[in-house]
């Protein structure tokens, strides 16, 4: 028999398997009627595809490029008179000032894709800050530092030209700028909104959790630093508590489980975070698309968002690459999802990682910053 795969090698095969996952499902990102996504591609999503021109459940134009959450009816008109002078010096846009400087024009107009020209097997802006996090962590084999991370994520969210392909920022990303640039500390600029509490939330974790663990930190501890990197940008406490128990079954998932004691873990991550069973949902066998839409909502809300990747997980266990293509066409926030999907299957197997992650347009940077990330770990472990 093969001897089982080290700890290195299921964190290699989950962070590219993550970067997988989230260019599979960006072309469809928050497209909420799977019918759409039939329309746009014929039998589904089976492969990296570049984004639509048209986006048929995009609401972009309705967000605000001043703050988090969606724009006032008259933010349109603010700070303009009747003859259409400027009334008064206006603070710096958000969307087109500080971020996204070349990318403010899309916001503008109805039903442009969140993701508009990005091309098949490129990564969105959240999976990118995942790997700003991978290179603030390699860069130190100390334990994680929540201050030299946000330094870095301010540097390369500013950067121009922009140092990412994407168009959208989520209301996270919006409302920290909004309080940097009224002066507020780094360390002080989350944003309180409606979609706080959300599954982009946690596609930065998984790389803390690794590295950390690899380098001897005990879960207890991991949990506490994985609270403070979301309190950055995230401060929700039932958010906090979703966290504490995803760090809890990566830790798990890292020690090399067999599959039944993995479906267990599955399923024991769930409880206390939803009402549904997932187990008896499971043996009910009743089709995806009615799970995911009809028993759990499609959008971002953890509350939600949380109990579909761990369904999809367990159903799929032993199909990985089918357990995404069912995520990414059934629609909604399926990138987040995604990526946290393709992380907790990744560690299971390399079967996806090794088909896929050449595709990637910057597979060969990623890999890179992945082998960084645990030489580091591994060193400060010894």
């Amino acid at each position: 028999m093969n001897p089982p795969p080290s700890q290195k090698l299921r964190v290699t095969w989950a962070l590219k398997t993550s970067f997988i996952a989230d260019a599979l499902a960006m072309p469809v990102h928050w497209y909420y009627q799977p019918m759409e996504i039939e329309r746009a591609f014929t039998g589904g999503i089976q492969r990296f595809e570049a984004a639509p021109e048209f986006h048929p459940s995009s609401i972009m134009s309705l967000h605000s490029k001043q703050k988090g959450g969606r724009q006032s009816a008259n933010s349109l008109s603010k700070g303009h008179s009747s003859k259409g002078h400027l009334a008064h010096v206006q603070a710096p846009q958000v969307i087109g000032d500080i971020i996204l400087k070349d990318k403010a024009q899309f916001w503008d107009t109805p039903n442009v894709h969140y993701h508009q020209g990005m091309q098949a097997g490129e990564n969105t802006l959240n999976a990118h800050c995942a790997r700003v996090l991978m290179r603030t962590l390699a860069s130190s084999s100390q334990a994680y530092d929540r201050q030299a991370f946000v330094n870095a994520y301010i540097d390369f969210m500013t950067k121009s030209p922009a140092a990412h392909p994407d168009t959208y920022a989520e209301s996270y990303h919006r409302g920290f700028f909004a309080n940097l640039a009224q002066g507020r500390a780094p360390e002080n600029c989350a944003m309180i909104t409606h979609d706080t509490a959300s599954i982009g939330a946690l596609v930065t974790i998984a790389p803390l959790v690794f590295s950390e663990r690899l380098k001897g930190i005990s879960e207890a501890d991991i949990k506490i630093a994985c609270r403070a990197h979301l309190a950055l940008t995230h401060p929700d406490e039932s958010l906090m508590r979703v966290c504490d128990s995803y760090v809890q079954l990566l830790c798990a998932l890292m020690e090399g489980p067999d599959e039944v004691s993995t479906k267990a873990l599955l399923l024991e991550a769930s409880i206390g975070l939803t009402s549904t069973n997932l187990a008896g949902l499971l043996k009910r066998n009743v089709p995806d698309s009615q799970v995911i839409g009809q028993v759990f909502s499609r959008a971002c809300y953890i509350s939600d968002s949380w109990p579909i990747v761990l369904y999809l997980a367990c159903k799929y266990q032993d199909d990985p690459w089918q357990a995404l293509r069912v995520n990414t066409n059934l629609g909604g926030d399926n990138v987040h999802r995604s990526i946290v999907l393709g992380t907790l299957l990744g560690l299971q197997s390399d079967t996806v990682a090794t088909s896929w992650f050449e595709q990637l347009v910057d597979h060969k940077e990623i890999a890179v910053e992945i082998e960084a990330l645990i030489s580091v770990a591994n060193a400060a472990k010894s």
